[in-house]
């Protein structure tokens, strides 16, 4: 099984995110949009490998027939109009992944002229997409295309990883001062939790704060961990985590990891789990 879970730099026009969710077709498993974010992740998946790579081709072909980097606006870091396509080999070797990677790098460069850089196990150094947003057009250049960004699409990160959860935690308040102090806190650079990225973003269409973050070690810290920190971190400076959003979907491994308390307090149900979504297709 592989999965692809392209995150695209469009989250405010309904008309334009269901043009690219029908693009994806029968392999579009789930999509999450934030408008503040101004991102859509949407979770690929089929039984071939060569599922999520059409289903990504074709998403590819729809950003850029809708979608233009030069009038965007919004919280989350970005490359590109298709900013980052990752495929995850969930029960395949990892080379699986890699191949389709590097298959889904040359076919956009080609076909659409947008410069690739690849990250994870695509990347012949490993380098993680941290590192490619920090570097890119600066100290490295695109491992495809370039020297520049395209004009309309900007650039893309294509990558080759380890599954890996994405989940925000929302404050009760707009205090983006404290979700920026929560998440140096939690996150593995400054001493934190193994395998925690994390942000502290505001949401000004929604008058609150968040911390984002991606949980790329799920075996040292999982879901509940990441979050209960979070949750302990606001407490102590006298707010409240309010909601938690996971973004896009997890394995049914890492949701059984989290205790009863904790899914019941997070809203965390077997229904937002990859392989919940694949059964109610297949049936």
């Amino acid at each position: 099984m592989l999965e692809c879970v392209p995150n695209v730099s469009e989250g405010r026009d309904p008309v334009v995110v269901a043009a690219l969710a029908d693009a994806c077709g029968a392999a579009l498993l789930d999509r999450h949009v934030d408008a503040d974010h101004h991102r859509t992740v949407l979770t690929l998946a089929g039984p071939g490998p060569r599922d999520a790579l059409r289903a990504a081709e074709a998403l590819a072909r729809a950003v850029a027939e809708h979608c233009d980097l030069r009038t965007h606006r919004g919280v989350h870091p970005r490359l590109g109009a298709l900013d980052v396509v990752p495929f995850v080999a969930l029960d395949e070797p990892t080379p699986v992944a890699v191949d389709a990677a590097h298959a889904f790098a040359t076919w956009i460069h080609r076909a659409l002229g947008v410069p690739v850089f690849l990250y994870d196990g695509a990347a012949a150094d490993g380098c993680s997409l941290p590192e490619v947003r920090r570097d890119a057009f600066v100290r490295r250049p695109p491992d495809l295309g370039g020297p520049a960004a395209h004009p309309r699409l900007g650039a893309v990160a294509v990558g080759a990883r380890a599954p890996m959860v994405a989940v925000n935690c929302w404050l009760d308040s707009d205090d983006v001062a404290l979700a920026r102090r929560v998440a140096t806190v939690v996150r593995a650079r400054d001493g934190g939790l193994p395998g925690v990225r994390a942000l502290g973003l505001a949401l000004p269409g929604r008058a609150r704060a968040q911390v984002s973050m991606n949980l790329v070690d799920l075996e040292r810290t999982g879901v509940e961990a990441a979050c209960t920190a979070v949750r302990d971190a606001v407490a102590a400076a006298g707010g409240r985590v309010e909601r938690v959003e996971l973004v896009g979907l997890l394995r049914t491994v890492d949701l059984e990891r989290c205790s009863a308390g904790f899914r019941a307090w997070a809203g965390l149900d077997p229904g937002c789990t990859i392989e919940s979504r694949l059964a109610g297709r297949d049936g």
